[in-house]
C-alpha cells in the first residue's frame, strides 16, 4: 500500500479501500479497478474475518485475482488491534496492516504502533496507524472535537512510529449516520495535518459523508478512503431487488456483485483514481 499511496500523495488523488467480505465483493472491487485503470485496496477486519471473510480462504483468492489484472491491488487488515492476528496477517502475505491504537493513551499508541511498523517493514509490509479517534456514527462521535487529530501530535507520532500512512479524525465516524445527516468535516484541520506531515492521510468512515465532502477531503490531502457501510448497503439492496424479482441464489449473488462493481467504479471516478494506471488518455470524471 505504501507505493500506491505515495503515488496518490504526489498526484493529489485518493484510493478506495473497500471492505470486501466474500468472493463477489473482492472480485467486484478488483474488476472495477481494472476497468477504471485505478489502484484498489481490498480490506477486512477481525470481526469480518470471524463472521465470513476468513483470511485463509480470502487471501489466496484475492492474490489470484490480483495477478490477472494490470493495476495495483493491496490487501489490507482493517483496524487491527490484536497483536497475534496482526502478525499472522503479515506472515500470511497481507501487503498492509492497519494498527488501531487510537483508544490507547498517546504514549502507548506510539509504542505499540512502532512495534507493528518494525515487524511489518521487516516482512515487506506497510503500515497504517491512527491518531485521534474515529468513533461511531450512531453515538454522534463525529461531533466530538476532543477525538479529532491534533496536527502537532501527528508530526511526533509519525516520526516516532515510522508508519507509512496516517488515519486522521476530522469529523467522520464509522457506520451509518442518522437518516438525513451529512457529517461536518473540519477541513482547516485537515489542511493543517497535511501541511505538517506531508504524508498519505486516510479518511475512515467515508460512507454517508456525501460527495461534496469527499471531493473536498481529497483536495485537502486525503489519499485513502475507507468504504464499508455504503458498499454493504449497495449489495444488500441489489440482493433484495433480485429476490423480489424471483431470482435464484446464484442470480442474486451476481446482481449484488454487479451493483457493487458499478458503485466502486463511480467512487473511483469521484476521488480521482480512475485513469492513473494506463498509457491511454482517460477522462476519469473527477470534480477536483
Amino acid at each position: 500500500m505504501k507505493a500506491i499511496l505515495e503515488d496518490a500523495n504526489r498526484n493529489n488523488y485518493a484510493v478506495m479501500a473497500m471492505n470486501s467480505v466474500n468472493m463477489e465483493m473482492a472480485r467486484a472491487a478488483i474488476e472495477a479497478a481494472e476497468e477504471e485503470h485505478s489502484a484498489i485496496i481490498v480490506q477486512f477486519g477481525k470481526g469480518q474475518m470471524q463472521t465470513l471473510a476468513h483470511k485463509e480462504e480470502m487471501l489466496p483468492m484475492i492474490k489470484e485475482m490480483a495477478e490477472k489484472v494490470h493495476v495495483p491491488v493491496c490487501i489490507n487488515l482493517d483496524h487491527g488491534s490484536d497483536f497475534e492476528l496482526i502478525v499472522d496477517c503479515i506472515n500470511a502475505g497481507f501487503t498492509n496492516v492497519m494498527f488501531d491504537g487510537s483508544s490507547l493513551p498517546y504514549e502507548e499508541n506510539v509504542r505499540q504502533t512502532a512495534i507493528i511498523a518494525a515487524l511489518a517493514h521487516g516482512a515487506g509490509c506497510s503500515v497504517e496507524g491512527e491518531l485521534g479517534h474515529v468513533g461511531q456514527a450512531d453515538a454522534a462521535e463525529d461531533t466530538n472535537e476532543d477525538l479529532y487529530t491534533k496536527p502537532e501530535m501527528a508530526v511526533d507520532f509519525v516520526e516516532r512510529t515510522g508508519i507509512d500512512a496516517l488515519a486522521v479524525a476530522v469529523g467522520t465516524a464509522h457506520g451509518a449516520y442518522p437518516k438525513g445527516k451529512i457529517p461536518k468535516l473540519d477541513f482547516e484541520r485537515l489542511h493543517q495535518l497535511k501541511a505538517a506531515t506531508k504524508m498519505p492521510l486516510v479518511l475512515h468512515g467515508g460512507s454517508g459523508s456525501g460527495s461534496e465532502n469527499i471531493i473536498k477531503a481529497v483536495a485537502g490531502g486525503i489519499n485513502k478512503i475507507n468504504v464499508c457501510t455504503d458498499a454493504f448497503e449497495v449489495g444488500k439492496e441489489a440482493l433484495l431487488k433480485a429476490a423480489q424479482e424471483g431470482k435464484n441464489y446464484m442470480q442474486m449473488c451476481a446482481a449484488a456483485e454487479k451493483a457493487v462493481k458499478e458503485f466502486a467504479k463511480n467512487y473511483m471516478r469521484l476521488i480521482g483514481s480512475s485513469g492513473r494506471f494506463t498509457f491511454e488518455t482517460v477522462d476519469n470524471g473527477s470534480k477536483e
